[in-house]
């Protein structure tokens, strides 16, 4: 599709809806599934699903395109998509559930509820509050942790709060913002630990059902055995995520039910739109005789206070007009303003899979959006457009706008990877031969891994995640280059270090790319030789 005829249709649908415009009703933009429809071609999104609560009522629940690139099966308003990190809110509900129930606090040790629960820090342990694990003021580092559980893991929540103790921090407890996935995990397990249910059945039994949420689903294998489901799609360009053509990635490519509590739900866009209406109505379920509560107003407040500082950093043009006057993270949800006025937000990412929630309660009005592509500029540049036509702005083609700055992302990425290889690697040798470097390590938090060494060349292979395997190809001196065999995993620089008698001492990583998601978090990796126990 030629970009003058984009500009031209841009236009035409700004054309269409400004008339409109500073008209808060509930009523849709005129023309928007045309409008999303050549979003969604500009891009060559498969599919997305896109929910509109005002005023207390469901005013838009649609689906758009496909559930696979180059299937038949349509998106529709009960097509599931994983929501990612829009589902920590409800980890949070699930808490706020069990102190209206009495059975917990916000201000509980967490420790005096979890006996195996453990900082690195033992006073941090005995600190850490339950409001603390939704909070991300911990002082674990930006996405500590993930690769305890992302792309997936053999593990179980138990084992993922024992590793805890083992990840130091980057900061002093409560100092500061980071934002982390693995405390939401601890959140879930102890919420099994305080109801007596594993949180899926929680969070199913008190959450999806009183809430007449047919589609939702808590765990990952009811959602492979839903039909109606999105398959995940990206773009997987050798040099740089985000770059060349889109093509769908194996469907379990995501968190893995283990990480289900920080963002592993699935639902539809009716079902986010009953979501919203509970968010909106403080807590009273949605259609209910007698406004019957899922949690009280007390803990309704209380989930949308924003407690800790979230440091801004001003959005470059021509998207500067959405960086916020003030953010701040409350519990599971960002608190900030959209031109000046608050919203309540979060978005979500499952790898191939993004979603985006926004609340405004001054407007009584929810917007939610799901995309089974990584094309953040369709998904939120429709979004934005949706808040201006609600708030009475002035029409803007945000989809161009935020197109323009992912562009310009991607390219200043792409740069600074050319660049870097250019002028840092070296010709050199590496200084043992392919069998010196294998062996069996481990790191304290991660666990094991295993190098070996096959017909001359080296694989690496990441025991506790199931099909992160990978050949290493020497990139300069003692640093290789781990290409994985599932090429949706970010490559990564693996250093090998050796002791005064040429063996290997240390192993650490770092991801290849300078847009890698910070859930690759191989900078915290630190791999020694495995002795013999």
């Amino acid at each position: 599709m030629s970009s003058r005829f984009l500009r031209s249709a841009a236009c035409a649908w700004l054309l269409s809806v400004a008339a409109g415009a500073g008209a808060a009703t509930g009523t849709m933009p005129a023309g928007f599934d045309q409008r999303v429809a050549e979003a969604m071609r500009s891009r060559d999104v498969p599919g997305m699903a896109i929910a509109v609560v005002k005023g207390g009522e469901i005013v838009h629940a649609r689906g758009y395109g496909v559930r696979r690139l180059g299937g038949a099966e349509p998106v529709d308003a009960d097509t599931i998509f994983p929501t990612g990190s829009t589902g920590k809110a409800v980890t949070a509900a699930a808490l706020a559930i069990l102190v209206d129930d009495g059975k917990l606090g916000w201000d509980d040790k967490v420790a005096d509820h979890l006996p195996d629960f453990r900082m690195y820090d033992p006073w941090v342990t005995r600190e850490m509050t339950v409001r603390d694990l939704l909070l991300h003021r911990s002082g674990l580092a930006l996405g500590a942790g993930d690769l305890l559980f992302i792309p997936r893991t053999s593990r179980s929540r138990a084992d993922i709060v024992r590793a805890l103790r083992h990840i130091k921090p980057a900061t002093s407890f409560r100092s500061g913002y980071a934002y982390d996935n693995i405390l939401y995990i601890v959140a879930g397990e102890l919420v099994s630990q305080v109801s007596g249910q594993p949180w899926e059945r929680f969070v199913r039994e008190r959450i999806f059902v009183p809430m007449g949420m047919k589609t939702a689903v808590s765990d990952e294998k009811d959602r492979f055995a839903t039909a109606n489901r999105v398959q995940p799609h990206a773009r997987l360009d050798p040099r740089l995520r985000g770059l060349g053509e889109q093509q769908v990635l194996p469907e379990r490519e995501g968190l893995g039910q283990v990480g289900a509590p920080a963002g592993g739900l699935s639902w539809s866009a009716n079902d986010f739109a009953r979501w919203m209406q509970l968010q909106l109505g403080q807590g009273v379920v949605p259609g209910s005789d007698g406004g019957k509560r899922l949690y009280g107003e007390a803990s309704a407040n209380e989930m949308w206070t924003p407690q800790v500082p979230v440091p801004i950093r001003p959005y470059p043009a021509p998207i500067s007009d959405i960086t916020p006057q003030f953010s701040g993270y409350a519990l599971g949800w960002n608190v900030q303003d959209y031109r000046g006025v608050k919203v309540i937000q979060h978005g979500g990412a499952v790898f191939g899979v993004l979603a985006f929630v926004v609340l405004v309660p001054e407007h009584d009005l929810g917007i939610a959006l799901m995309i089974n592509s990584e094309d953040v500029d369709v998904q939120r540049g429709l979004g934005f457009e949706l808040l201006d036509h609600y708030l009475g702005f002035e029409p803007r083609d945000w989809v161009a706008a935020f197109s323009t700055w992912n562009r310009e992302r991607l390219a200043g990425g792409l740069a600074a990877l050319e660049g870097a290889g250019k002028a840092s690697r070296k010709a050199s040798r590496p200084s043992l031969p392919a069998a010196g470097y294998a062996g069996d390590y481990a790191d304290a938090w991660y666990g094991p891994i295993a190098v070996a060494e096959r017909d001359g060349k080296l694989r690496i292979d990441f025991r506790q995640t199931p099909d992160m395997a990978g050949t290493l190809s020497h990139w300069q001196y003692d640093t290789f280059r781990a290409d994985w065999d599932d090429a949706s995993i970010e490559p990564a620089y693996v250093t090998f270090a050796l002791d005064a008698d040429g063996k290997v001492e240390r192993i650490t990583m770092k991801a290849v790319s300078p847009l890698a998601d910070f859930s690759y978090d191989y900078q915290d990796l630190l791999f020694q030789p495995k002795t013999a126990e």
